[in-house]
């Protein structure tokens, strides 16, 4: 059995509780939250479990095994510091913390204290995202050309962060988790238009081998999107994560090139065939990711979304930040 002790009980921080509770290798010891009205809700919604509005009591409790972090970026490094410090197992909503250096810090106590992190990488245990990594295994796109990403809508502003760092880390990861190779640069353009951080942006990523990645996020957009589309030499695949039933539709289309002498001489041939929509697992991603977070703590294992996948996730944020900055300037990674 893991017992938690969960900091933030805002936005995600339910979600969390919820998934846990209904673990049955785990179970939810104590939530803190600075908040009297979030207290009193947990206090409605769960009567066993003790509230607080102090995290030293989570850190320090001898009950506690794993320490959930919910709360906004900010504040993830010095949270999770103090649970490591007190040999707590660390669960950290995304992204991991804001900085690499911070970063680095919380892998290398960790390492030392034989503890397990892992980042709140919630789409990478979608039943989507399992058959799209099973489906690059398998070679069925065949050799990878690029990754396109959309994820828009109106709002949520944040106040802490610009749209890059509050809607880009999903894709990031997912892009991190299927890709095998790292990106070798970055450039990102954004701007921005409301409450002093960046609403708008587009990231390129530069990879290996000549396949490129483009994310767009988007506070300001008048309808909510998410697309992402993978073009392979043999096939090419559509996600539409708001559809609620054919998600992934795989594409038999695309274009061979034969070359005879002479640059106007290459024949185009467009090839269209068949197009199938795998049948997907459909699960809730948070429940299977925290199941999954309680056998690696139970069986010594590294989580696939670990401290060293978020900071890959923080690497890239970073970098696309200063090529912001400089306003599309390229930066190497």
């Amino acid at each position: 059995m893991v017992r938690f002790g969960v900091i933030g009980y805002g936005y995600w921080g339910p979600n969390v509780v919820r998934n846990i509770d209904r673990l049955d290798e785990a179970e939810v010891i104590a939530v803190c939250d600075k908040s009297e009205a979030a207290r009193k809700k947990v206090e409605k919604t769960y009567p066993d479990v003790r509230v607080t509005d102090d995290p030293a009591e989570l850190m320090s409790s001898p009950e506690i095994d794993a320490i959930a972090v919910v709360t906004p970026v900010w504040t993830h490094y010095e949270l999770a510091k103090a649970a490591l410090e007190h040999g707590k197992h660390i669960f950290v909503e995304k992204p991991f913390t804001s900085n690499t250096k911070q970063a680095e810090e919380l892998i290398d106590l960790a390492a030392r204290k034989n503890l397990k992190i892992m980042v709140d990488h919630t789409f990478l245990f979608t039943g989507a995202v399992q058959k799209i990594k099973q489906l690059l295994q398998d070679g069925a796109l065949g050799k990878l050309y690029y990754y396109d990403s959309t994820r828009v809508n109106l709002g949520l502003f944040q106040h802490d962060v610009n749209v890059l760092w509050d809607l880009a880390p999903h894709d990031l990861s997912i892009m991190d988790h299927l890709i095998q190779e790292s990106p070798e640069a970055v450039v990102a353009t954004g701007q921005t238009h409301l409450n002093g951080h960046e609403d708008v942006a587009f990231i390129t990523l530069y990879f290996p081998d000549r396949v490129i990645a483009h994310i767009n996020v988007n506070w300001l957009s008048p309808v909510k999107v998410r697309t992402t589309l993978i073009g392979g030499e043999k096939k090419m695949l559509v996600w539409n994560d708001l559809e609620a039933d054919e998600k992934i539709k795989v594409y038999d289309k695309g274009v061979n090139i034969d070359s005879r002498e002479g640059l106007y001489n290459l024949l185009v041939n467009y090839r269209s065939g068949d197009m199938w929509a795998p049948q997907i697992a459909q699960v809730e991603a948070l429940h299977r990711e925290l199941a999954y977070f309680v056998n690696c703590i139970a069986n010594d294992e590294i989580p696939l979304n670990d401290g060293k996948a978020g900071l890959r996730v923080v690497k890239m944020l970073e970098a696309a930040s200063e090529s912001l900055r400089q306003r599309g300037a390229l930066v190497y990674l």
